[in-house]
């Protein structure tokens, strides 16, 4: 009954607001709404066909860019609230300050945090490992699972707050973990699989399942305070729930294609808009995305085919352009830089709409190592010490200048295990056989 009448409400209510040399190579048109910060958009295309062309930088055009900052945490997956990476600052010496021993003898997740000086992962057996950098040793070491979860793979999903980790898993389980007093403070199982990010929203816990279904939760006891039965998709594909939010709107992606405007304040739906190209879920139609950004009360997101700008308010969408991205987006003040599918570097400026520049980037690296092209694998892209950083799945890093242009090329001393992080003007991550590396 619940998805017969999303399918219907759906097709009513779609589109609308609801209210080899270094060995680097291993391994429809823009819709415009009116808006302040947007009135000079303009259609760049008037068809669907994936946009592929090369846009040389102009050298008149500035750039107005923020300082970089320095953290000393990382106490989410996608860094903040909003899952937009700041202008970090990096010592960029390359070179290792410290390497432990082997932390782990298994498969950690894809991402660390970082608080207090504290390190905390997980790997697939469940265990949640905390390691003290000032003290060169695993802190505490917990997993939560009983003799009958032994053999079965763990997924678990992590954010930290005042040294309690709260953790949502593939069976359903949700608890919180003091990792400093080293107890449970509550544990609850809701039977069904979660599967997004976690976010916390002052006094409570935010998370969605596999069926689509939004929870708002009480973080002091885990109980539910309030929850949005959304579109459920049977088959399921790679595609995680995603969750970003900022002081007035959460925002909820789910794996159908809709998105969500909740109010925080009372936690009601404000705004709904499906982005999926259709309504028939096949494996062959199924839903693909990343994570969502928020960014000045703007919501940046790729969709399978498209790229969109939404206002947060309402769900208006304020621009769409012809290409999906591959690795989330970065937002600097009022410029854009992104990795489409198709492995075109492109920048936009988000005032008038206009390219910045849009080059390929698997030639942009044949010429800089003069050899020739093929297809890198990229893993991350994080804006640091004003460039452009791309980190590649054989540990070569990309450093690019603001106009596109590559300006150096390193490789990281140890292979990537997880994503990495800065913090403290360093790199931290997980390399071979599990060590922490801290990268200078």
């Amino acid at each position: 009954m619940k998805k017969r009448f999303f399918l219907v409400f759906l097709i009513l209510c779609q589109s609308c607001s609801f209210d080899n040399r270094l060995g680097i190579w291993k391994n429809i048109n823009d819709t415009v709404t009116e808006n302040e910060d947007l009135k000079g958009l303009k259609s760049l295309s008037l068809s669907d066909k994936e946009f592929d062309e090369i846009i040389p930088f102009n050298n008149k055009y500035k750039f107005n860019l923020t300082k970089p900052v320095i953290v000393s945490s990382w106490k989410d997956i996608y860094y903040n609230q909003s899952n937009n990476f700041e202008n970090q600052n990096y010592r960029e010496l390359n070179q290792i300050r410290y390497k432990s021993k082997k932390i782990s003898r298994y498969i950690p997740s894809t991402s660390i945090l970082l608080e207090s000086g504290n390190i905390i992962f997980s790997d697939l057996k469940g265990n949640i490992i905390v390691f003290s950098l000032d003290e060169n040793k695993i802190f505490e070491k917990f997993n939560f699972y009983k003799k009958k979860y032994k053999k079965l793979e763990k997924t678990i999903n992590m954010i930290v707050e005042d040294n309690i980790i709260y953790v949502s898993d593939n069976f359903g389980y949700l608890y919180a973990y003091n990792y400093i007093n080293k107890s449970i403070l509550w544990a609850k199982n809701y039977k069904i699989p979660f599967r997004s990010n976690l976010k916390i929203l002052n006094e409570k816990l935010i998370a969605a399942n596999q069926n689509n279904n939004l929870f708002f939760f009480n973080k002091k006891t885990g109980n539910i305070i309030k929850s949005f039965p959304t579109e459920e998709t049977v088959i399921k594909n790679d595609f995680i729930n995603n969750l970003s939010l900022n002081n007035e709107y959460t925002v909820f992606l789910n794996t159908y294609g809709s998105l969500y405007g909740i109010e925080n304040q009372n936690m009601n739906i404000s705004w709904f808009i499906n982005l999926n190209q259709s309504l028939d879920i096949n494996p062959n139609n199924l839903f693909r995305g990343n994570q969502v950004v928020i960014n000045n009360n703007k919501i940046f997101i790729s969709t399978n085919n498209f790229f969109y700008i939404l206002d947060i308010q309402t769900g208006a969408i304020l621009l769409r352009k012809n290409f999906s991205t591959k690795l989330p987006p970065i937002i600097i003040n009022n410029h854009l830089f992104i990795l489409t599918n198709n492995d075109l570097l492109v920048s936009l400026d988000l005032k008038s709409g206009d390219y910045i520049f849009s080059y390929d980037l698997n030639q942009k690296i044949a010429d800089y190592l003069n050899t020739k092209k093929k297809k890198a694998q990229f893993r991350n892209i994080m804006f640091i010490n004003n460039k452009i950083f791309i980190f590649l799945k054989n540990s070569y890093v990309l450093k690019i200048q603001t106009n596109g242009e590559i300006e150096k090329i390193f490789k990281l001393p140890s292979k990537l295990k997880t994503n990495p992080i800065v913090a403290n003007s360093s790199i931290f991550f997980l390399g071979s056989k599990n060590k922490l590396n801290v990268i200078d």
